[in-house]
């Protein structure tokens, strides 16, 4: 649907392992585990998961003029920058997405971190981070099969706010185009999203 905040109340995904071990550090063919050492950072992973509700948000727009320099979406979206507009070059339409982990499991990293218990922290922060990702591309899936009825297809990259000459400032305006307040995020001052596992994105559409 274009035009239209599409709100995705939840999200259920299985941890992503190998992304999540990635992240830890570990590496399949130089790390070497015992088998209880891999136990506990399943049983870490378990418990961060049940501690994380994904939830997203995501809109269609159609690119009304894109200079190479500044993009001008539909709804009164103007983005500055050379490095989204090459991007985009191709795509009449563009998709804004944003996901978030939710706020009990930064609670919970906290409190292992305060707690002096640093392993599990770090175990939970990876889960959150991965997992936050991973509900982007389930969300970039999800889109691209709608699209495939219309003889469409999503880039299969994404690109944010805060990368190359994308400013974070432009976070604002996707922010409040995605209604992400909805689904519990909020923005800082400083163009931030709270919860910290949140994300945005943008994709095309080809």
């Amino acid at each position: 649907m274009i035009n239209t905040v599409i709100i995705l109340d939840k999200i259920i995904l299985d941890p992503p392992l190998r992304d999540i071990y990635k992240r830890l550090g570990f590496r399949k063919k130089t790390t070497s585990l015992s088998f209880a050492h891999q136990q506990e950072t399943h049983r870490h992973i378990a418990e961060a998961s049940s501690l994380i509700t994904l939830r997203g948000a995501y809109l269609r727009l159609p690119v009304e003029s894109n200079d190479g320099r500044t993009i001008h979406l539909a709804g009164g979206l103007t983005f500055a920058s050379e490095k989204l507009s090459a991007f985009l070059k191709d795509s009449r339409q563009a998709v804004l997405m944003g996901a978030t982990a939710g706020g009990t499991i930064l609670d919970a990293i906290a409190e292992k971190t305060e707690s002096g218990h640093m392993t599990e922290a770090v175990i939970y922060d990876a889960t959150a981070s991965e997992m936050t990702d991973a509900a982007l591309d389930w969300m970039s899936t999800y889109i691209d099969h709608q699209l495939r009825r219309e003889s469409k297809r999503l880039t299969p990259r994404r690109f944010s706010a805060g990368y190359a000459d994308f400013a974070l400032e432009n976070q604002k305006d996707i922010y409040k185009a995605l209604e992400l307040h909805k689904i519990g995020v909020t923005l800082t001052s400083d163009h931030l999203l709270k919860p910290e596992k949140s994300v945005t994105a943008i994709s095309g559409v080809l």
